[in-house]
């Protein structure tokens, strides 16, 4: 065969294969994109119809619109999420992923979209005042211990009266009310340490009483002492975490494989892990972990929603937190997708975005 001929036979050769190719790749480029998604409010939301919604819902639709892409959710668990980019199974997952060293091995994220960080909740306490402090008085505790030292005041003062109502009429005399009324006086007196001196035993009997009354009156006042600020300061006690520092010694819930539950083993916190968000709180609430840890704008989002069961959450954060789209490694997407993330983000549409989920002011 000649060259010239060779030739020929070659240009027609890739003249017959060019639709081929081109159609391959149209039908690439027009298949839908997955995009992983599993429930984390107010960044990814159900919204009962069986469609989904939330800041990082909305974020996608942006940029999908944007590039004009086709794509369908997949939705699944966080565990099973991570492992479906990893494998390339997804060609996105869309949500609140942190971004950390250890994910960024085995999959890319894009630039961030939001800056965030843990935050501590803790079982609600009522705000400490006077109003407090009144109700503390009036308690059933505060009031038994009261009730217990009349009657013991009553007891002494009623045996002092049998012992000195003869002898001594002139003090403890009178009608029966009024010499068990100035028993109780002198018991009162004696016990506080006052001891006016207006009243006092003569008789043998009514000192010994009076003798072990005054060494058992120390122990009274500072047992009665000690039971009154117990019933005045036990509310404040509410409050043993206060912030990071206080976490250590406590047992402290969160939800495995995430940003907060690495944050509590490298601190060597004990920690507890729930299978969502609501059920960590909830254990917070019923006292069977002491707090939970986690992102803030997740526990400020849920914690509106558990009603009487709100927590307090602890002003601040710690260990600070970015959220970012995560790509399958190599992904060609990814490009297209920092450039459409640094777009949006440093446009009003998307400070509408957060202050429609967050209440943050555009």
């Amino acid at each position: 065969m000649s060259l010239p001929a060779f030739a020929r036979l070659l240009l027609c050769l890739l003249l017959c294969s060019a639709p081929l190719v081109h159609a391959q790749t149209s039908d690439t480029s027009t298949s839908p994109l997955r995009v992983g998604i599993t429930e984390v409010p107010p960044f990814v939301i159900a919204d009962g119809k069986g469609g989904w919604e939330g800041i990082s819902i909305d974020l996608w639709r942006a940029i999908a619109d944007r590039q004009g892409w086709a794509y369908e959710w997949q939705v699944m668990p966080f565990s099973d999420l991570l492992e479906a980019v990893e494998r390339g199974e997804v060609d996105v997952v869309v949500g609140a992923l942190t971004m950390t060293s250890e994910r960024e091995a085995v999959f890319d994220f894009s630039h961030p979209f939001y800056q965030t960080g843990l935050s501590i909740g803790v079982p609600h306490s009522p705000k400490q005042g006077l109003l407090q402090s009144l109700k503390a008085l009036f308690s059933w505790g505060f009031l038994s211990v009261i009730g217990a030292l009349a009657l013991l005041l009553l007891g002494v003062g009623f045996a002092l009266w049998l012992l000195e109502r003869r002898r001594n009429a002139e003090q403890f005399g009178g009608s029966n009310a009024e010499g068990i009324g100035a028993g109780f006086w002198w018991a009162a007196v004696t016990m506080t340490t006052v001891g006016y001196g207006d009243k006092a035993p003569v008789t043998l009997a009514g000192r010994l009483l009076a003798l072990v009354w005054m060494f058992a009156g120390l122990i009274m006042v500072a047992s009665f002492t000690a039971a009154i600020t117990s019933s005045l300061t036990v509310s404040n006690l509410q409050y043993q975490i206060n912030g990071p520092q206080d976490l250590p010694g406590n047992t402290v819930a969160t939800i495995a494989g995430t940003a907060s539950a690495q944050y509590l083993q490298e601190q060597r916190i004990i920690s507890q892990e729930y299978p969502d968000l609501h059920s960590a709180m909830q254990a917070v609430s019923t006292g069977e972990s002491d707090a939970v840890v986690y992102d803030r704008p997740l526990l400020q989002y849920r914690n509106q929603q558990l009603g009487k069961d709100r927590l307090d959450l602890l002003p601040g954060v710690f260990d600070q937190q970015l959220y970012a789209l995560a790509l399958p490694t190599g992904s060609p997407l990814r490009d297209e997708v920092n450039e459409a993330i640094l777009r949006l983000t440093e446009s009003p549409e998307w400070r509408l975005i957060q202050r429609a989920y967050l209440g943050e002011a555009p």
